[in-house]
């Protein structure tokens, strides 16, 4: 399974969301984190629909959304996307 965060450079939010999903992908040790910089990669946030940052998106491993949440989740959030995706 896969979270894509996708963030950029002054959010503020941003640093929340990776914190959380960070232990999240530590206790759910199958999980992969990537981080996307929407700045820096436009095409690849356009595709997946993003339009604010923080946006997270949980996979399972072929690649269907599970979760979408706009704004730092909760590690209560992101353990339940993350059972969801597996």
């Amino acid at each position: 399974m896969v979270v894509e965060l996708f963030t950029s450079a002054f959010c503020g939010p941003c640093r929340s969301a990776r914190a959380v999903l960070t232990e999240a992908v530590r206790l759910v040790p199958r999980a992969r984190l990537t981080e996307v910089d929407v700045a820096d990669d436009p095409v690849r946030a356009e595709a997946a629909g993003v339009t604010s940052t923080p946006t997270v998106l949980v996979r399972t491993d072929d690649g269907a959304e599970v979760f979408r949440a706009a704004g730092a989740p909760s590690l209560a959030q992101a353990l339940a996307a993350l059972a969801r995706a597996a």
